[in-house]
């Protein structure tokens, strides 16, 4: 935790730890999917009818393709 320069609070600190104990436990992927649920649940399933959001759908011409990711400059 002591790099030069670097200010932690205590919130910061004790959330950093908290990461290195998954990773060090080698519980971070359970516990990464825990979150991924909860988040969703918090941020996109409590806005729906249902609690069923909406899943995307590609529009017909990039759905035939396939899709693609290009970079935009």
């Amino acid at each position: 935790m002591e790099l030069t320069g670097a200010r932690w609070r205590l919130a910061g600190a004790e959330a950093v730890l908290c990461l290195r104990s998954l990773r060090a436990s080698q519980d971070f992927n359970e516990y990464w999917q825990f979150h991924l649920a909860q988040e969703y649940q918090r941020e996109h399933a409590t806005r729906y009818l249902k609690g069923q959001a909406p899943v995307p759908q590609l529009p017909a011409r990039q759905a035939d393709k396939g899709a693609r990711l290009r970079l935009v400059k």
